[in-house]
C-alpha cells in the first residue's frame, strides 16, 4: 500500500486505499475462471500445469514470509484481489484494507498469520480443482483434496494438506519458513527460471541501449547534414567539419555499386555508426559525389567535428538539444 486517506470528493464520506499500477494485469480469478460466454456457458475445465501452480505457490510464500516478518498477517488472499502480472508473475493486492476497517477485532497476530496459511492453501486448491467456491466454502476440503491426485503429484497434495490442516498442539503453530523448507526443490526450480528471466532482460536492455545510442547519434547527424541556413549562413553544413560530415553521411548511408545501384548493407550501417559512436582511431577514406575530393579521417576526429558542429546547434536552442555530447 502507497497511502490511504478519507475524501468527500465522491459525494459521501469514501475510504480511498492507492496502490501501485500495474498494467494489463488480471486477478487470479479473472485469469483463471472466466466469465461465461454468450450462450451461458463456461470454458470447458482446463488443467493447470503443476509447475505453474509450484511457481504460484514459491511466489505467494516468498510475499507471504515478508509479511510475517515484518510482524503483520495478509489476510487477503481472495482471487479477486491476488494480481496476475506480466508472465506468471504474482503479485498481492488489497493488503492492509482489512485491519483499516476492521480495527476493533480483537484477534491476536498468530491467530491471522495461521489463518494466512488456510487462506493460501484454499486460493491454490480453487485454481487446481477449477472450482472458485472452494475459496469462501466452510465445507470439508478431503473431496477436493483427494480430486488432486488425479493431475498432480502426491508432494503438490501434502502442501495443500499441510497448509489447510489445523494447527496441531504438539507441533506448535505452523511457520512458513518450515514450508519454505518442504518446498525448497521448487523454490530453486523458481530462482533457476527467475535467473534465466533476468539475464534475458539484461540481454534485451542491452541491445535496446544499443539501439538508443545509434538513435541519439542518427537524430544528431541528421540535424547537421544538409542544414538550408544557421546564423544566416546558407553554406554552414557545406563548409568545413560539417563538410566532412557529410561525406560520411554519403559513404554510410549512399553507397552505390559498379552500375550506380543503391548498395543496402545494414551491417555496414550498423558498423561505421558504432565506430563514429566509440570515437575509434581507425582511418576511414570519403569520396565526394563527384569524386574530385577524397578525404582521409579517423573515427575520432569525425566524432569531434560532429560534437562540434552539435555544439554549435545548441548553444542557442532554447532546449539545448537535450545534451551537448554524444
Amino acid at each position: 500500500m502507497i497511502d490511504a486517506f478519507t475524501t468527500r470528493d465522491f459525494g459521501d464520506s469514501s475510504l480511498v486505499f492507492v496502490y501501485n499500477y500495474h498494467p494489463l494485469s488480471k486477478t487470479l480469478a479473472e485469469h483463471h475462471f472466466p466469465p461465461p460466454n454468450r450462450y451461458g456457458n463456461r470454458q470447458a475445465s482446463i488443467v493447470i500445469p503443476e509447475h505453474q501452480l509450484w511457481s504460484y505457490i514459491v511466489q505467494l510464500s516468498s510475499a507471504i514470509k515478508a509479511v510475517h516478518d515484518a510482524k503483520l498477517a495478509v489476510r487477503c488472499m481472495d482471487p479477486s484481489k491476488v494480481l496476475l502480472t506480466e508472465k506468471n508473475r504474482i503479485r498481492l493486492n488489497a493488503c492492509g484494507i482489512l485491519d483499516v476497517v476492521r480495527f476493533d477485532e480483537n484477534r491476536a497476530l498468530a491467530e491471522l498469520q495461521q489463518e494466512d496459511f488456510v487462506l493460501f492453501g484454499r486460493l491454490i486448491l480453487a485454481i487446481a480443482t477449477n472450482n472458485l467456491s472452494i475459496y469462501s466454502s466452510s465445507a470439508s476440503m478431503k473431496g477436493p483434496i483427494d480430486q488432486l491426485a488425479r493431475n498432480y503429484s502426491e508432494s503438490f497434495r501434502t502442501s495443500i494438506e499441510w497448509l489447510l490442516s489445523p494447527t496441531l498442539p504438539d507441533d506448535g503453530p505452523k511457520d512458513i519458513n518450515h514450508f519454505l523448507h518442504y518446498i525448497s526443490s521448487h523454490v530453486v526450480t523458481a530462482l533457476d527460471y527467475a535467473l534465466h528471466a533476468n539475464d534475458t532482460l539484461t540481454s534485451t536492455l542491452s541491445s535496446e541501449l544499443e539501439n538508443g545510442r545509434l538513435v541519439r547519434l542518427l537524430c544528431k547527424l541528421g540535424a547537421i547534414n544538409e542544414r538550408p541556413e544557421y546564423e544566416h549562413d546558407i553554406k554552414w553544413s557545406e563548409v568545413g567539419e560539417r563538410y566532412t560530415l557529410k561525406l560520411f553521411r554519403d559513404h554510410v548511408f549512399h553507397q552505390v555499386d559498379a552500375n550506380g545501384k543503391p548498395v543496402v548493407d545494414l551491417g555496414h550501417i550498423l558498423t561505421n555508426l558504432n565506430k563514429l559512436d566509440a570515437g575509434t582511431n581507425q582511418m576511414i577514406k570519403l569520396y565526394s559525389r563527384d569524386e574530385q575530393t577524397i578525404m582521409f579521417v579517423t573515427y575520432k576526429e569525425l566524432k569531434k567535428q560532429a560534437e562540434a558542429a552539435w555544439g554549435d546547434l545548441t548553444k542557442s536552442s532554447p532546449s539545448g538539444g537535450g545534451g551537448k555530447r554524444f
